[in-house]
This record gives C-alpha cells, sequence and structure tokens, in this order.
C-alpha cells in the first residue's frame, strides 16, 4: 500500500531537485529572470501550494488530533521552516525586481535567497523524511494513512493547467537538464 508519507517523499524527490537546480544557477551566475520567475512559481504553486498544503492543512493536524503539538515540537518547527522558506521567496520576487529595473544588486539578493532557500528546504526535507513522517508512520493507522491519500489526491486534482503536479514535475525535470 502506497502511504501519504510515501506521497509527500515523492513530491520531496522533486522539491530537493529544484533546490539543487537553484544553487546551480546561483553557481553558474544565471541572470535569466524567466527562469527565476519559473523557480519562483513551482516553489508557490507545486513546493508550496500543493506540497505544503498536504502537510499543513491534512497531514499535521491528523498528527495533531494524536498527540503533536502544533506549537512546539516537530510539526511547530515544520511551520516554522515553512513561513522562513515564504520569506526566502519573497526575497527572491524582491531581487527579481529590483533586476528589472536594473538595479545590480537585483542579482546578488535573487542569490541569497536561492541559497537560503535550497539550504533551509534540504535540511528541511531530511527532518521530514527522516523524522516527522516516521513519527506519522508510527501513529496512523492503515484506514487513517489511506484517508489522507485520498485526500491528498484531491488537492492534487484542484492543482490543474499550468502548475500541476505533472507539469511541475516536468517543469523542474526541464530545468534540470539545462543546469545540473
Amino acid at each position: 500500500m502506497k502511504t501519504a508519507t510515501q506521497n509527500l517523499e515523492h513530491d520531496h524527490v522533486y522539491i530537493l531537485q529544484l533546490t539543487e537546480i537553484m544553487q546551480a544557477m546561483v553557481e553558474k551566475e544565471v541572470n535569466n529572470i524567466e527562469h527565476f520567475e519559473l523557480v519562483v512559481n513551482l516553489i508557490r504553486k507545486f513546493a508550496d501550494g500543493i506540497h505544503h498544503a498536504k502537510e499543513e492543512d491534512l497531514l499535521f493536524p491528523k498528527m495533531g488530533e494524536k498527540g503533536f503539538s502544533p506549537v512546539q515540537g516537530p510539526i511547530a518547527v515544520m511551520l516554522s521552516e515553512h513561513v522562513q522558506g515564504r520569506n526566502y521567496v519573497q526575497g527572491m520576487i524582491d531581487g527579481i525586481e529590483m533586476y528589472r529595473q536594473d538595479d545590480s544588486e537585483g542579482l546578488e539578493v535573487i542569490y541569497e535567497n536561492m541559497n537560503g532557500y535550497a539550504e533551509l528546504l534540504q535540511n528541511h526535507i531530511a527532518k521530514e523524511n527522516g523524522v516527522l513522517f516516521r513519527m506519522a508512520d508510527q501513529v496512523l493507522s492503515d484506514d487513517e494513512q489511506s484517508s489522507l491519500l485520498i485526500q491528498f489526491d484531491e488537492v492534487e486534482a484542484e492543482a490543474t493547467g499550468e502548475f500541476s503536479t505533472a507539469s511541475s514535475i516536468a517543469k523542474i525535470t526541464e530545468l534540470a537538464a539545462l543546469y545540473l
């Protein structure tokens, strides 16, 4: 049986690949605004919009029913890191706007925030895969895992078009072919 946590770990494969792409873009001193904007959209619509929605709206509350607090402990840390990630994304957006207006500092702002996001998410995903999801596997019944998986499918079905899960994965794969 595929579990809810396995579904999330599958997303992590592509989110990690996106972080590697981001680091490669910085290392290669890329200055392609369209690719920066694509990265931001992939984060906002796939990593945050779909993946974090599955965690924040479904898995974490279910774990809360099992005694995991959203204000302290591992779930609180994950939620805090999601906010930090969103702050890095806003920094990327600000840097893109600066760069678009010919501000020479814009690229550096983009690079700093891309690196910050990538490092944060790489560590964040290691904690989720290695600790939090293993805790979830211990406390959630097969029926609860199945129910979450159905709800995850509904979240993914709502995300249609240019940044659906499948389209996002394809875009990440295309960027990987360019930068990795």
